[in-house]
């Protein structure tokens, strides 16, 4: 069992972000895109996981009136498996009850049967499909929801 904490995202997280980043998703947001994230977005919520001061994974969220919306979850390939993206995804939706809000959705490739699983266990559904959503591969993302936070 390793030593996990989370907490909430700072700007010196980015270079951190950027790597598991780009060792994650296809494309990527640029340094200029995630400090404008950090710095001058009231909606954006970010938290990171460390293991041994070291960040090994990250999810971000935006909350708007009364829904979140997930932008990210990424996990450093040398921990994948173990729990981080799960901890991360209790950290956001822990934020949503705090702060009063009550659904929260999100966008999943298709082909991510793990993503997908780790959502349906806390309790998402698939509720459509954004047809072509990805623009590196033109692949289908499922929407997908959770309601009644609090």
């Amino acid at each position: 069992m390793i030593d996990l904490a989370i907490r909430s995202m700072e700007i010196r997280d980015i270079n951190s972000v950027i790597k598991i980043n780009s060792l994650s998703f296809p494309t990527n947001w640029s340094r200029e895109s995630l400090e404008k994230e950090m710095l001058d977005n009231k909606f954006a919520r970010y938290k990171v996981a460390l293991v041994d001061g070291m960040i090994i994974g990250y999810a971000g969220m935006w909350i708007i009136v009364d829904e979140a919306h997930i932008t990210n979850i990424a996990v450093h390939p040398e921990y994948r498996g173990i729990g981080v993206g799960a901890n991360l995804l209790d950290s956001l939706i822990k934020t949503c009850e705090h702060e009063k809000v009550p659904s929260i959705t999100l966008e999943v490739r298709s082909s991510n049967k793990t993503a997908r699983r780790l959502y349906e266990k806390f309790g998402f559904l698939q509720e459509g499909i954004r047809k072509a959503y990805y623009a590196d591969n033109k692949e289908d993302a499922i929407i997908m929801w959770k309601k009644d936070i609090c």
